[in-house]
């Protein structure tokens, strides 16, 4: 499986990471999934309203309007972003916890090692390769 996303949604990811530092960002990936690639159209910056370095939470009314914005561009929520500002790109026990619940893509920019990574629950954790265009 891989996500495909333009060097300008990466920058637009990343820049959203560092000026969240020290706190995680987050966001929703807007685009079409064709059994197994996902294509990124849009991004929906959200806040993370705990405002915490190891957490993020969307509020619910954001949550909302991400998805309203995403049926009104006729597009599918297809991945959540959010940022580790002091670790790995690696799924924590909580993204996991969250990732069954959301069985979407999920990716993970890592501030300290500057690192881009997506991953998806299925059976299993799975990597997902990130096609950059």
């Amino acid at each position: 499986m891989e996500i495909v996303l333009t060097k300008n949604q990466k920058k637009v990811l990343v820049n959203h990471a560092q000026s969240n530092f020290p706190n995680e960002s987050c966001a929703l990936l807007f685009g079409t999934d064709d059994s197994r690639t996902c294509t990124v159209k849009d991004i929906f910056l959200a806040e993370n309203m705990e405002k915490s370095p190891i957490n993020f939470t969307i509020s619910n009314e954001e949550l909302l309007k991400g998805y309203k914005e995403a049926e009104q561009k006729k597009l599918d929520v297809i991945g959540i972003f959010h940022s580790h500002p002091h670790s790995e790109a690696v799924p924590s026990l909580t993204d996991k916890e969250f990732m069954v619940g959301n069985p979407v893509v999920w990716m993970i920019f890592s501030n300290k090692r500057d690192e881009l990574k997506a991953y998806i629950l299925e059976s299993s954790l799975a990597h997902v390769s990130i096609k950059i265009i």
